[in-house]
Parts: structure tokens; C-alpha cells; sequence
């Protein structure tokens, strides 16, 4: 589909991510001591195990990802982050959710509010476009890759869903328990993923053209840009 790419978004958003490493380092350290909380044995904590695994591919020094477990686990003083999630809409009423880490929810949520304000959006209420997205583990594969291959490796390790994409991109969706498990397969099956993650998938995308599509790029990039921002979910694909 012309100008129509999932995939295309997908890399639009990793560069951007790619060419700001200290925010990347930033927001994989907030995410592991918070992960640490719930103990500091990757072994015994998938969302400790899967920041980990986040910090190892943006680069993040060892030292740094140690002492950010030591912080959540209580055994080194730090700040104290709480997550909040914001819900609002954007460009031509697509949903968008705002996951952050914040030590200060009313700095937070008054910078969410101007960027929505700002920028073409409107912060909503609690539950007002949840709804609207499934949490869920999610890969995403770069076109060309084989559909075989992934759904024999996926469905066998407990995949749900294994969705080929127009652009020719494949995605495998599976429950949040099951990310483990499906990623292993996948890794044994010689399958590399460009996108790994526990997400929120929305349920039904919008898709926006020309100057809309432009309109809401810049809103999720100001609200990524958020220093308390973890990460933005949007049910919006936009035009390349």
C-alpha cells in the first residue's frame, strides 16, 4: 500500500530513538529500577529481565545497570519513581496512551497537558481510550522475512496471532506471560525480530494522510520527548 507502511512508522520512531542515546539511557534505567522492585533476580523477574535486555542493545554501560537494580531494590538511595499513565487523543480523534516515570506527577502531568494542548491533541480521562489497545507481547519483522518460519516458531511456543502486513512486514502478537517463551523460540529459530517488546497494540488503527499525518508525527515526537515520558502508544499510521 503505497505510503502506507507499518514498518516504515517502526523506523521513523527507532532512529529518532537511535539518535538521542542519553534519553534512550535515561528512560532503560528508570525502566530497571523500577523493574527491580519486584526483586532483583532477572531470573525470577521477566520485566526486570526484558529492561535488562533493553539496556544490553541501547549500549547501556554495565555499571550503570547495576547500580540502577541496587537503587530499585532498596539497596542504594535514589529517586523514588512512580508510573502514571495519561490516555488523550490526537490528530483526526486517533487514541493515544502516555506511559511515564516520574518523581513529580504534578510536573508530569502539566507537561502532558501542554503538549497535548499544543499541539493538536486533548489529554483525557482515565480509561477513556484503554480500551481501545490490548496489552500484549508484540515482534515485529522486517519485510521479506519468512511467514513460515515465524508461525511454525511462535504458534508452537504459544503465540496467539501471527499477522502479515501489507508492506510485507510480519508482526506475532502472544500474551504478556508468554513473551518469554515465544522470544526463545523465535532466537532458536534463527529469527531476529526488529521490534521485541510488551506493548500496547492498538485494537483498530486510523490511518492519516498528508498534513494530519504530519500533525501527529510532531505530537508523538514532542510527547516521546517528554523528560518523564517512557513510552507512546498511538492507534494513528501515518503517511511516509
Amino acid at each position: 500500500m503505497a505510503g502506507h507502511s507499518k514498518w516504515a512508522n517502526i523506523q521513523h520512531r527507532k532512529g529518532r530513538q537511535d539518535a538521542k542515546r542519553g534519553q534512550v539511557w535515561t528512560k532503560v534505567i528508570r525502566e530497571i529500577t523500577v523493574a527491580a522492585r519486584n526483586g532483583p533476580d532477572p531470573a525470577s523477574n521477566s520485566r526486570l529481565r526484558l529492561a535488562l535486555d533493553k539496556a544490553s542493545a541501547a549500549n547501556v554501560p554495565k555499571d550503570t545497570v547495576n547500580k540502577a537494580v541496587l537503587r530499585g531494590s532498596g539497596k542504594l538511595e535514589g529517586a523514588h519513581y512512580e508510573e502514571i499513565r495519561y490516555e488523550g487523543y490526537g490528530i483526526g480523534g486517533a487514541a493515544v496512551i502516555v506511559d511515564t516515570m516520574t518523581d513529580n506527577k504534578v510536573r508530569t502531568v502539566a507537561e502532558v497537558r501542554h503538549a497535548f494542548a499544543k499541539h493538536g491533541g486533548n489529554l483525557g480521562t482515565d480509561g477513556s481510550v484503554a480500551f481501545q489497545f490490548r496489552h500484549c507481547g508484540h515482534f515485529l519483522f522486517a519485510p521479506g522475512t519468512s511467514e513460515e518460519q515465524v508461525m511454525e516458531a511462535a504458534l508452537d511456543a504459544g503465540a496467539e496471532d501471527v499477522i502479515s502486513d501489507d508492506d510485507g512486514s510480519i508482526e506475532v502478537v502472544c500474551a504478556p506471560a508468554d513473551f518469554d517463551a515465544v522470544s526463545q523460540a523465535l532466537k532458536r529459530a534463527g529469527l531476529t525480530p526488529e521490534i521485541a517488546d510488551v506493548t500496547m497494540k492498538a485494537l483498530n488503527e486510523i490511518h492519516l494522510t498528508g498534513t494530519d499525518a504530519e500533525k501527529m508525527r510532531h505530537l508523538l515526537d514532542v510527547l516521546e520527548d517528554l523528560d518523564d515520558t517512557q513510552q507512546v502508544y498511538s492507534s494513528a499510521t501515518l503517511d511516509t
